[in-house]
């Protein structure tokens, strides 16, 4: 049998502890990672529900409002809710074609220690085609037989079965998938109309709100585990359209694809991954959130694919040391560090060094923020940008492109070429663009600056990342062409009693960014 994928990204807090995110599904083959003999899958927006039951009691001395557990003088029960939703959700079972050798594709994505494990346990075998199952749940958000999944569930299945909790069992049409957020549309037919759940408001859940999942954790048909919320907004590296919901109801491999509920039995998200150290589960769930859901579910069941609005530029955070060297205060939005030539950004008149602080009056609060938003706005639509250009505010309009499937390099403009010389500054040593010094560090013709020739180990410069090869495009929001250019923008900064200055490095392996460096001012 088949063992899928464990999540395509782990943060680096994650990787130093050596935990590690595992999809979670059914039907597996390697018991060598402590998951037992089911599939791992990897685990979009519903409305909050408030709670129904009676008001809580305060005790006499106390006016603080306390967790209420009891209800009628018994203990409280999900009974109730776990009845009306259970029907509608669903087992759903994938088979693909694979071979007992392909272990370099389908697990390219586990962390070293497992794929070392997963590559010696399949080490020698034979290559034969065989039928692979794997499992996991799913929920009907139509009476007509839509079902929503995670896309790791049904990805490249040749037949995908649904089961119903009353056991009647179902082939199911594929509707469309996106991998970008692990969602899935498939569809049923039926004779009668079928029971569903709806959508709930995610974004009026808070830290410490029950929740309470179901799905089939294991094979084990329609399993309830209930826990709270213990974070919102978690970026777990899955990509860049997911924020999760974190949850400590347990959930395992077979969940994926399962609901998660509030207490009014909506739909609040999609269980998606586990956080763990030993394959098994700790009380720390990730689900996708149901308004991220409700959009793509929405596309797919119009369109078949989702299409997601594109900027054209390479953007990142403002880190409290960019800040600090742009003599700015807020860390809030985003700074472009490089505009797509002929991209919709560059018809538009962004630049390098901008930072967008919100779109369409809706503020930006990060890069992973303003990626979101700008994907939420449609192709050939008008955005309106905030922006803050060398400490001034300025409004730019843009018609927001299609994203492009593959990734656009950003080929920038030539620059004049200084003339040929050396110098030191913030521990670099640096030098004048030449063409052998391209040839040496294979720099693309076009890129313009000063390279940096040599890095002191105890410099704030190595701490940021700056290497050999690296090229200083701009210092404190001027383009530098000479060492003295640079070192006349670290004099500036100095003057002006700054700490820190920006640079914007186009790195040796390709990309720039914006990198605040110590001056010791």
């Amino acid at each position: 049998m088949q063992t899928e994928n464990p999540s395509k990204s782990t943060n680096s807090a994650l990787r130093r502890t050596r935990a590690r995110l595992l999809a979670m599904g059914s039907a597996a083959a390697i018991l060598v990672v402590g998951l037992g003999a089911f599939a791992l899958i990897p685990q979009t927006h519903p409305t909050r529900i408030a709670d129904t039951a009676r008001p809580m009691q305060l005790a006499a001395n106390d006016t603080r409002a306390t967790p209420r557990m009891l209800e009628n003088s018994s203990p409280f029960s999900f009974a109730d809710l776990v009845e009306r939703v259970s029907p509608a959700v669903v087992t759903i079972t994938s088979e693909t074609m694979t071979t007992e050798n392909d272990s370099d594709d389908a697990q390219e994505n586990i962390p070293a220690p497992f794929r070392d494990l997963f590559n010696q346990f399949n080490k020698n075998q034979p290559q034969r085609p065989h039928k692979a199952i794997s499992a996991g749940s799913g929920f009907i958000i139509d009476k007509t037989g839509l079902i929503v999944t995670n896309n790791h569930v049904v990805d490249n299945g040749k037949k995908i079965t649904v089961k119903l909790p009353d056991g009647r069992s179902f082939e199911a049409k594929l509707i469309g998938t996106d991998p970008a957020t692990d969602i899935a549309l498939i569809k049923i037919k039926s004779d009668k109309p079928l029971p569903t759940v709806e959508f709930g408001d995610d974004r009026q859940l808070r830290v410490g709100d029950w929740v309470v999942a179901v799905g089939n954790p294991f094979g084990l048909s329609n399993s309830v585990t209930a826990g709270i919320v213990s974070s919102i907004g978690r970026d777990i590296g899955a990509g860049n359209y997911n924020d999760f919901i974190q949850i400590d109801a347990p959930i395992n491999r077979g969940n994926s694809g399962g609901p998660t509920f509030d207490l009014r039995g909506q739909v609040i998200g999609m269980n998606s991954m586990i956080f763990s150290p030993s394959g098994g589960s700790v009380g720390i769930g990730f689900a996708i959130p149901a308004s991220t859901i409700h959009d793509v579910v929405g596309q797919l069941q119009a369109h078949g694919k989702v299409s997601r609005g594109w900027l054209g530029v390479s953007i990142q955070s403002v880190t409290p040391e960019i800040a600090s060297s742009l003599g700015i205060k807020d860390t809030k939005g985003a700074l472009v560090a490089d505009v797509v030539p002929n991209g919709p950004a560059a018809k538009a008149g962004f630049e390098q060094g901008d930072i967008v602080t919100a779109i369409n009056g809706q503020a930006v609060d990060d890069n992973r923020d303003l990626t979101r938003k700008v994907a939420l706005v449609a192709s050939g639509q008008t955005a309106n940008f905030s922006v803050i250009r060398q400490g001034k505010p300025q409004n730019i309009k843009v018609e927001i492109g299609t994203r492009p499937d593959d990734k656009v390099a950003a080929n920038m403009p030539n620059s004049p070429s200084g003339p040929t010389a050396t110098g030191n500054a913030m521990g670099l040593g640096l030098a004048a663009l030449t063409p052998d010094a391209r040839k040496t560090f294979n720099l693309a013709e076009g890129t313009t600056g000063v390279l940096i020739t040599k890095v002191d180990p105890n410099s704030d410069a190595a701490e940021k990342g700056l290497q050999p090869g690296d090229v200083v495009q701009r210092v404190g929001g001027r383009p530098v062409h000479t060492p003295a250019d640079v070192q006349s923008g670290v004099s500036e900064a100095q003057k002006g009693g700054r700490k820190s200055v920006l640079l914007l490095v186009a790195s040796s392996q390709g990309g720039s960014r914006f990198v605040a460096v110590d001056v010791g001012a």
